[in-house]
């Protein structure tokens, strides 16, 4: 992460493999506006999101937005609101209602007031039955995250952190941007990591699993603070799970990794890329992208769960 006078400046994929079942994972290469995810038998698999609605046996599905930077106004993008709008419309004409829409940081660029409100204007546009989100680090500017608590916060507990269920599914929301590290990984903090441990305690191994929060929850480039300091006991708690999905965001691109049974995927934003990891001096708006292909590095995913069969479904779209 960059410091706060480096954000003034710029203005700046893997799902678990059940065990006992024979799981599988697909990830499709984004060719549109999206990211669907299907769930079968408690695991993710990714499909193009023009295919998405032809899935049998859905029983839902949900959309991850991410790093929509509103307040951002400089190359390679000047018009976040727009695309962040577009990539909501896209989310609006599928044919089957996502249930729900996490977006997992990043809402605003600076934290400011009038930033909230746009954002949360916009969000309503996105004809979905709930909205989750976690902080990123530059919704927590200045105030540790009060305005974005106050407005977005789910307040289950003190700290943010939050779980649900979906149709058998476990959600889990942490909070990894508060009390930054050395180079600025994540954290996520002893009182956190005793909740997440009593909140998984009580459930069943073969429950499906889904994280998500803002900072990736493995050390994807910890030279460019892309990880979270304390993550290891986090997973330490998720192993005996049979199926464990991470979603993240913060680094602006697709990246994933799979470790036994549990895979992370990183979303593209909705507002700008940024460089692959360690691929010149550090991250920040990528600004060798031209107008025109600008759309090619934006996206959403979706996600559909569907009881029997193989895998959640997962898709990776970019706006057309």
């Amino acid at each position: 992460m960059q410091d706060y006078d480096n954000m003034m400046d710029e203005g700046t994929a893997d799902i678990g493999m059940a065990g006992g079942r024979r799981q599988f994972l697909k990830c499709m290469a984004w060719a549109g506006a999206g990211t669907l995810w299907l769930m079968k038998s408690g695991v993710l698999q990714a499909q193009p999101l023009g295919e998405a609605n032809t899935v049998k046996g859905a029983t839902f599905s949900f959309v991850q937005i991410s790093d929509s930077h509103i307040g951002f106004h400089k190359a390679p993008n000047p018009d976040v609101v727009g695309t962040l709008r577009r990539s909501l419309a896209m989310i609006n004409a599928q044919k089957t209602r996502p249930a729900f829409l996490l977006h997992t940081g990043d809402l605003t660029h600076l934290s400011k007031p009038e930033e909230f409100d746009i954002l949360n204007g916009l969000m309503q546009e996105a004809r979905v039955e709930r909205r989750f989100y976690v902080p990123g680090e530059h919704d927590v500017i200045g105030d540790n995250g009060a305005e974005f608590f106050s407005r977005f916060g789910e307040k289950q507990h003190a700290g943010g952190w939050y779980s649900f269920d979906q149709h058998g599914v476990h959600f889990v929301g942490l909070i990894n941007v508060l009390n930054l590290k050395a180079g600025g990984l994540g954290s996520l903090g002893a009182d956190q990591l005793a909740w997440l441990k009593n909140d998984l305690a009580g459930l069943s191994a073969e429950t499906p699993v889904v994280v998500f929060a803002h900072m990736p929850l493995w050390p994807l480039y910890p030279q460019w603070g892309w990880g979270t300091d304390d993550s290891g006991e986090a997973l330490s708690y998720l192993r005996r799970f049979g199926s464990v999905t991470v979603l993240n965001g913060h680094i602006h691109q697709i990246q994933q990794k799979v470790e036994g049974n549990i895979t992370f995927y990183t979303a593209r934003s909705t507002a700008y890329p940024q460089p692959a990891p360690g691929d010149g001096p550090g991250p920040g708006p990528l600004q060798s992208v031209t107008a025109e292909a600008l759309h090619r590095y934006l996206g959403i995913r979706d996600v559909r769960h569907v009881r029997t069969g193989g895998a959640l479904a997962v898709t990776e779209e970019v706006l057309s």
